[in-house]
């Protein structure tokens, strides 16, 4: 009997629609293969990842470095770039109705892009700090580190409703990138080598990835840790990365 079967071969099977855990069944562990990697900036501190139009977008962090831009997939190239102020720590990102939008971590502000152009169109507010950053077909969504996710209204960015991530009842804590995934969403926890795949209508941990072993942490610095989740829903191809990686890597995940 097969002890793991091949992600993409359960697509296959389920008419290219991608596993889909149930609350209340047992929860999955997932694994990943890497498929291909890619060149990534090293000196890039991956706050937020996100494609769109099979271009890659990326928000990288700390004060005098952050930036947001556009880079080619398959070199890494930086095709356009847009830096912060150096009293911004620049946080998650998402595009959402063909505009980019960018957390800072404690200014309590949120930046909105013209997508082709990098040029900053408006402001928003926020709450608290801001984590990471993407959305489903109606809302934003956003972590601030703490267990909550917060659902907002894309055109008046005020919070609509709140889940609490909890895993068998426990709050899980330090959740940061995020990525909505075909009714899921996709979350790193800062400082863990795994994803949390998380439901959006009450929260509950429906199964992790487990990463560890993709860059080894001794070929790394202290902070270098994983965070960063793109899916790429026109080929369903899935890409990850960490702060200060060299290297971009396209998954494809296995059952445990």
């Amino acid at each position: 009997m097969l002890t793991r079967i091949i992600f993409l071969a359960v697509l296959l099977i389920a008419g290219f629609a991608w596993f889909q855990a149930t609350p209340g069944i047992d929860r999955t562990e997932w694994a990943a293969n890497v498929v291909a990697s890619y060149p990534h900036d090293p000196s890039a501190y991956t706050q937020g990842l996100a494609i769109h139009n099979g271009k890659l977008y990326e928000g990288t962090g700390q004060y005098g470095r952050s930036s947001v831009r556009r880079v080619d997939l398959l070199t890494g190239n930086i095709e356009s770039r847009r830096a912060l102020r150096f009293d911004y720590f620049g946080e998650g990102i998402t595009v959402f109705d063909g505009e980019l939008y960018q957390l800072t971590w404690k200014s309590g502000l949120g930046f909105v892009y013209e997508l082709d152009t990098l040029n900053l169109l408006r402001t928003f507010r926020i709450e608290g700090e801001g984590w990471g950053l993407t959305h489903d077909e109606e809302s934003l969504i956003m972590s601030n580190g703490t267990p909550q996710l917060a659902f907002l209204d894309p055109k008046t960015l005020e919070v609509e409703r709140q889940i609490t991530v909890l895993d068998n009842g426990e709050p899980v804590n330090q959740l940061n990138e995020l990525e909505f995934i075909h009714n899921e969403i996709w979350a790193n926890v800062w400082f863990e080598e795994r994803i949390a795949r998380i439901s959006p209508s009450d929260g509950e941990v429906l199964g992790w990835i487990d990463l560890s072993g993709l860059y080894p942490r001794s070929q790394r610095g202290y902070d270098d840790v994983l965070n960063g989740i793109a899916f790429d829903s026109r080929s369903e191809r899935l890409f990850v990365t960490g702060k200060n990686w060299p290297r971009l890597y396209e998954i494809e995940l296995v059952m445990r």
